[in-house]
């Protein structure tokens, strides 16, 4: 059942089409000798297709030929050993993926930094990551100067570093190097979550058998690569020998023209982005896209239709985390449907809604979902893990599950409130203060009550020229919800705080 899935969908994707019978035995060659990791996936793809656009970026364009040649040497150079760690503060570039892929090749552990981690920050996740080198963009020197005990190299050492390597063919190191992806730290220091590496094909088709990827694409991958949805990204755009097009920073107006400039036919974003999107004017030329395909945090009360709606039914959106990597998918025909939910799990993949006590709930009750495939993490750097149950892993959401199989997640379990002894779930509130007109952004928390335990404080962010009076907002949430589903406290805001990946920290909102 495996091989016809499998071989079915790199058939339908473009990934089994004729070629050169050489180029052929190298590529398969490459992934037999180098395994599916990124260093397997560039060289298989180079092998291939040696002389196409690989990465496309704010400062140049590289093939695959010329990109691996730059890794290879960078991990003939590195002061790093086997096994050791560098940290990656980086923005999107060809460079990030250089150095990615060259510490992999030489067996050292990359460990992805969030930018927009502060100083102190930067420095603890160095300690508790045990870092050799930070290698980092010069726009982050400062910020790198103030960790102690680690080498740093910027972009000038960087290119020294290519240049005077000696040639030598590299060689498979005894033990692969293993990506160290942070999780979000929206609320303390972010924990180190060990990736691990796919085993074959079948990872790959179970995400383009439902995102309609394909050979040779050229996708412009807008979520930040140290994030977990955009780690993914690049992986899957290697595979897939596609033209990545990446830009430092997102700003929606040049994406858009990115789009078009480059013929993108595939976009990898995060919710926050598709959002800004709609922020625009209607543009006079649209992008020819395939695929928009969105991850890393729940998708805003009717986004979904209203990008739809304009850009066309080409929305695709993964649920997931860092440590499940991905749960369900919901299609563009899934969204329509109900624009909340995360879609069904792809092929290969389990969801149990589970309560308290590890027995599945009645159909349409809310539980804690857990999740199955053969990528969950190996564990955090630090030792620790996340709660199992008969093989499924606590993703830490609660949800459930209609009567065609579809998932919706309705909130974390660490967010849900007790408020006069009934379960409130800010996410719910949330979704139905974003269908708002006035509203363009919204958070929805619990804060501690000496009455009833728990209340919900709401942060709204309104579009340019409009007003709300919290009562409005009360009685919007009383139309629809139980009294207790109302918050008591609304507050008004420039901005919500957000991460480099769009994710609410919810420690800086105002008490």
């Amino acid at each position: 059942m495996d091989a016809l899935f499998v071989g079915g969908t790199m058939l339908r994707r473009g990934l089994l089409t004729p070629g050169n019978p050489v180029r052929i035995v190298r590529q398969f060659a490459a992934l037999g000798r180098w395994g599916f990791g990124l260093a397997g996936e560039l060289r298989q793809a180079a092998a291939r297709s040696p002389r196409r656009i690989a990465v496309i970026d704010d400062q140049r364009q590289v093939t695959y030929a010329q990109l691996l040649h730059r890794a290879e040497r960078l991990a003939r150079s590195l002061p790093v050993a086997p096994g050791e760690r560098i940290g990656l503060l980086c923005r999107n570039s060809a460079r990030m993926i250089e150095a990615l892929i060259g510490a992999t090749t030489l067996g050292a552990d990359p460990v992805l930094m969030n930018t927009g981690l502060s100083a102190g920050q930067l420095a603890a996740v160095a300690k508790d990551q045990g870092l050799r080198v930070l290698l980092h963009d010069d726009e982050f020197a400062e910020r790198a100067a103030l960790v102690d005990g680690v080498e740093k190299i910027g972009e000038a050492r960087f290119e020294e570093l290519i240049a005077q390597a000696p040639a030598a063919n590299s060689s498979p190191p005894e033990r692969p190097g293993r990506t160290i992806v942070l999780t979000s730290g929206t609320t303390g220091v972010p924990k180190g979550a060990r990736r691990p590496t796919p085993g074959g094909f079948r990872p790959l088709c179970s995400i383009i058998d439902r995102i309609p990827l394909r050979a040779q694409d050229r996708v412009l991958i807008a979520a930040p690569l140290f994030h977990t949805w955009g780690f993914a990204g690049l992986q899957i755009a290697l595979a897939l020998r596609a033209t990545i097009v990446l830009r430092r920073r997102f700003d929606p107006a040049a994406v858009l023209d990115d789009l078009v400039r480059h013929s993108c036919s595939a976009m990898i974003a995060v919710p926050v982005m598709v959002q800004q999107f709609l922020e625009l004017p209607e543009p006079a030329r649209k992008p020819a896209l395939r695929a928009v395909a969105v991850s890393g945090s729940a998708l805003p009360g009717g986004l979904a239709t209203r990008f739809m709606d304009r850009y066309g039914d080409v929305l695709y959106n993964l649920y997931g985390s860092t440590e499940a990597s991905w749960a369900s998918i919901a299609t563009p025909a899934d969204l329509r449907f109900a624009p909340n939910t995360a879609g069904k799990p792809p092929y290969g993949t389990r969801i149990a809604v589970l309560d308290p006590d590890g027995k599945p709930v009645p159909q349409g009750e809310v539980g804690r979902l857990f999740v199955g495939n053969e990528m969950l993490f190996e564990g955090y750097t630090n030792g620790g893990s996340k709660t199992m149950h008969e093989g499924l892993l606590a993703t830490g959401d609660l949800g459930h599950v209609d009567a065609e199989g579809r998932v919706y997640v309705d909130g974390r379990e660490d967010d849900m409130i007790v408020s006069g002894g009934e379960n409130v779930y800010p996410g719910e509130v949330a979704d139905l203060l974003a269908d708002l007109p006035q509203v363009r952004d919204v958070a929805v928390i619990g804060v501690p009550d000496e009455e009833y335990g728990q209340r919900l404080a709401a942060y709204l962010v309104l579009r340019d020229g409009e007003t709300l009076a919290p009562e409005t907002v009360r009685d919007h949430v009383r139309q629809h919800r139980a009294r207790f589903c109302v918050p008591r406290d609304v507050v008004f805001l420039d901005a919500l705080p957000r991460n480099a990946t769009g994710k609410v920290v919810t420690r800086e909102l105002p008490r």
